[in-house]
């Protein structure tokens, strides 16, 4: 197929993506309902099919710089994958990959638009296995990992790729200049107008989310005429590895050489990211995960843009509510969906200690606790139905952070483990709800499902302390109850003081730790949690510069 004809093929979807981001309406290219009507009969079985196909073998690509075999992923619901992928020698990567970039790199904005929507067409079209993929990786139950890891993932890859698009199509690649000189003749000339990338393109997958947090960046790069490596988290490869896969397949058959994306792994004992931030060669990085290593990617990484997620402390205050089942369902499955294993899960929840009005008359501080509490409890209380909801855990380290703060006399809902028929090894855990004692207990973050409830003065002692928690340790998402105007502004006018998107009332069906592409930006770029946002045009503006030519005519 001719380059300019994936472009056409798609161009449907780019206009609709456009439009979206625009006006922030609901629109989504990517059915998230994993329905056989949507995406086959077989889909289901087709997709578990294939993700079991890939388990203990060589997952092989045919990439400059092998050295040989890594890969030790196990998933969190007790077994090993056994699946092994190329090992490589970075200096050999990195250089082959700069040196066969420039044909990319000059190539047109809509060939390059056009392989990454057929791309990211294609990824779709895998979503169930990419889901089987995702969920014995992360640990998601499979609805999230179908949803999260599957179309939501993609529609923000498609986001960035939109954002890219718009952007760069601003500049018109030829322009006649006519300068009027009075009686003389104008001066003409004709200037020509060039998207130049900066480089390679570095993306460092996180644990949790392997796809929904690498597709932006990785496609914000793609699209904008950068080569591209995916450097996954050590436990959670498999999904990147399809996805590179599914890049380097279309990249071959449109004619360019696959190698403008690659997949370089590295294992827990031997790891390769310092290694390929650091080669002058890179000129971005996105990066999920933790603080200290962000922050060593921006300390350090000196020749290359960087762009971080790293750790936050979200908080939701209750001031009152019109709603108070509604709010402690919400609240319930909020702590719960996926263990809170969420860069938007709440963690300090902010009560007036002297209690909250709501349409059941008067809560005391206690009563408000002991509610949120049996909420958790009464969800997670038939083990199938938690086991769909919590997912299971997937790093030791969560684990062991839930048995270490359970131990305290400050528990006010302890974890409990749940079994899970047919996954007898799963690592699947009930929230943890603690009492805060102190402002050095719950101010740093804690990753999993542990939260705390804190005693305020009142609600202006709350909305103080979370803006100031905001400034000092980041949060991606910010939650808030009340019946009064009045309160909602101020939160507001905090929420924009400190950089953090803010959610009011969720009683619903809509949680504070989800957001929809091309309506929701995730993360500001405001505030320690994040210096970007997902997607806007800051987003990818900086991955191309523009260099122009003119000369008289």
């Amino acid at each position: 197929m001719s380059q300019s004809a994936l472009f056409e093929r798609h161009k449907e979807t780019l206009e609709k993506g456009i439009s979206a981001s625009r006006t922030r309406e609901y629109w989504t290219a990517y059915p998230e309902s994993p329905s056989p009507r949507v995406y086959g009969e077989t889909a289901s079985k087709d997709g578990e099919a294939a993700f079991k196909a890939l388990l203990n073998k060589n997952f092989d690509f045919d990439m400059p710089g092998k050295i040989g075999t890594v890969g030790s992923e196990k998933s969190p619901y007790g077994f090993d994958l056994g699946i092994t992928y190329p090992k490589v020698d970075v200096k050999v990567l990195v250089s082959e990959v700069e040196a066969l970039r420039q044909e990319w790199a000059t190539t047109s904005i809509e060939t390059r638009t056009g392989i990454c929507l057929e791309i990211l067409d294609r990824i779709n079209k895998r979503s169930f296995e990419m889901g089987f993929a995702v969920m014995h990786t992360t640990g998601q139950a499979f609805m999230m990992a179908f949803q999260a890891g599957g179309p939501h993932a993609q529609d923000r890859g498609l986001e960035a790729v939109v954002y890219a698009y718009e952007d760069m199509a601003r500049t018109p690649a030829v322009a006649r200049w006519e300068k009027p000189q009075g009686k003389r003749d104008p001066i003409v000339m004709e200037k020509n107008f060039t998207v130049v990338p900066r480089g390679i393109g570095l993306v460092i997958g996180c644990s949790t989310f392997p796809t929904w947090n690498s597709y932006p960046g990785m496609f914000a790069s793609l699209v904008t005429g950068n080569a591209v490596i995916v450097k996954p988290h050590p436990g959670g490869i498999l999904p990147l590895a399809i996805t590179v896969e599914i890049c380097r397949d279309v990249l071959k058959e449109e004619g360019f050489n696959p190698n403008l994306v690659t997949l370089a792994v590295d294992g827990p004992d031997a790891l390769l990211a310092k290694d390929l931030a650091l080669a002058p060669e890179v000129k971005l990085i996105d990066f999920t995960g933790s603080t200290g290593f962000g922050n060593w990617l921006e300390d350090n990484a000196r020749q290359a843009l960087v762009y971080t997620e790293k750790a936050g402390v979200n908080c939701v205050i209750i001031d009152s509510t019109d709603n108070f089942r509604g709010m402690i369902g919400n609240l319930s499955f909020t702590l719960s969906l996926y263990s809170g294993q969420m860069c938007t899960t709440p963690q300090n929840i902010f009560i007036p200690e002297g209690g909250i009005e709501t349409d059941d008359g008067h809560k005391s501080f206690d009563e408000v606790v002991a509610a949120l509490a049996t909420g958790v409890e009464k969800l997670n209380s038939d083990d199938e139905r938690a086991c769909a909801i919590l997912g299971a855990i997937q790093s030791e380290a969560t684990l062991e952070r839930i048995a270490k703060y359970g131990k305290g006399d400050n528990v006010v809902l302890a974890s409990r483990s749940v079994p899970m028929a047919g996954f007898d090894g799963a690592t699947i855990q009930t929230p943890l709800i603690l009492k805060a004692t102190d402002e050095s207990s719950y101010s740093a973050e804690l990753f999993g499902p542990i939260s705390y409830v804190v005693p305020s003065k009142n609600t202006a002692d709350s909305l103080s302390i979370v803006e100031n928690s905001v400034k000092t340790n980041g949060a991606i998402s910010f939650g808030v109850y009340s019946t009064s105007e009045d309160i909602l502004d101020q939160a507001e006018a905090a929420a924009c003081r400190s950089g953090v998107a803010v959610s009011f009332n969720l009683t619903g069906p809509v949680y504070v730790n989800q957001t929809a592409a091309f309506s929701d930006f995730h993360a500001t770029g405001c505030n320690p949690a994040a210096n970007a946002a997902l997607s806007d045009t800051a987003y990818v503006s900086n991955r191309y510069r523009v260099v122009q030519s003119r000369r008289h005519i």
